[in-house]
């Protein structure tokens, strides 16, 4: 009976609440970490784009310098070929994303505006290049003014993408100090309404508990002390009449004692 009591107190609403507080823990810290995982590849990504953009300003003015050597010296032509494909699979990359770099595809319009106006800058750049039999014929000076002309929007659309990568950056933070703050504010809230009274309701009936025991094993005390007298009475005593007498009374004894017990489950049972 006592095993099926302490079974039904550990049961309780206060544990029910223990364990809600604990799960709401979880949850929060699973959530906080997702987008701190996320976060962080947001930024893996943003750092390969930025790093792919930038290259491609150099690689304009190493196929232009290219050109020259090629014009007016020797140069080596496999170098510019491998060269002119980078900068072509850069600009789609840039663009379309790569899944084997990692690169996403482009969701900015502005930038995609940029890009738009910097295709006929590349697509010159790449159409004058891509004949090597006719690279003497080619107008130098078109030819720098087209790359300075790439390199300019060039550095706006790197610039671009540093600034948007740094204001994903914030609202990841500004997200991140928000559930911190509700996380916080979940744990307050459920010390005081759930925790805090829990730990006073299972104090006061602690304190009860103690009470009824103190009282009870009193009342127990008592009872058995008198059947303990009676049974001790009943063995000297030779009277017939005065050993029914005690044995009617020793019956009372056990009666009320069984009553105690009863009263002792009771009152276990209004606290659990």
């Amino acid at each position: 009976m006592l095993k099926k009591i302490l079974s039904k107190l550990k049961s309780g609403k206060s544990f029910n609440n223990y364990y809600l507080l604990v799960f709401t823990v979880i949850v929060l810290t699973i959530i906080i970490q997702s987008i701190i995982q996320y976060s962080l590849a947001r930024q893996r990504q943003d750092a390969l784009r930025i790093n792919v953009a930038g290259r491609q300003r150099m690689l304009s003015q190493s196929i232009v310098k290219n050109v020259y050597e090629c014009k007016y010296g020797t140069c080596d032509y496999g170098q510019l070929r491998l060269e002119m494909a980078k900068f072509a699979n850069a600009n789609t990359s840039l663009q379309e994303g790569n899944d084997t770099t990692g690169i996403p595809i482009l969701d900015n319009e502005e930038i995609q505006k940029n890009f738009d106006k910097l295709q006929p800058h590349l697509n010159f750049i790449l159409k004058s290049t891509n004949d090597f039999n006719q690279l003497e014929s080619i107008d130098l000076e078109k030819l720098s003014a087209e790359s300075d002309q790439f390199l300019v929007i060039m550095d706006t659309i790197v610039n671009q993408f540093q600034k948007s990568s740094e204001e994903d950056i914030k609202t990841l933070m500004i997200i991140e100090l928000e559930l911190a703050v509700f996380s916080l504010l979940i744990l307050i809230l459920e010390i005081f309404f759930f925790i805090n009274p829990s730990i006073k309701k299972m104090a006061m009936q602690n304190q009860k508990l103690k009470e009824i025991a103190w009282h009870q094993t009193h009342a127990f005390n008592g009872h058995m002390k008198n059947i303990k007298n009676y049974n001790h009475v009943l063995k000297i005593e030779k009277n017939v009449a005065h050993k029914e007498e005690l044995i009617s009374f020793l019956m009372e004894e056990l009666t009320d004692l069984e009553s105690v017990s009863d009263n002792m489950v009771k009152s276990l049972e209004k606290q659990a």
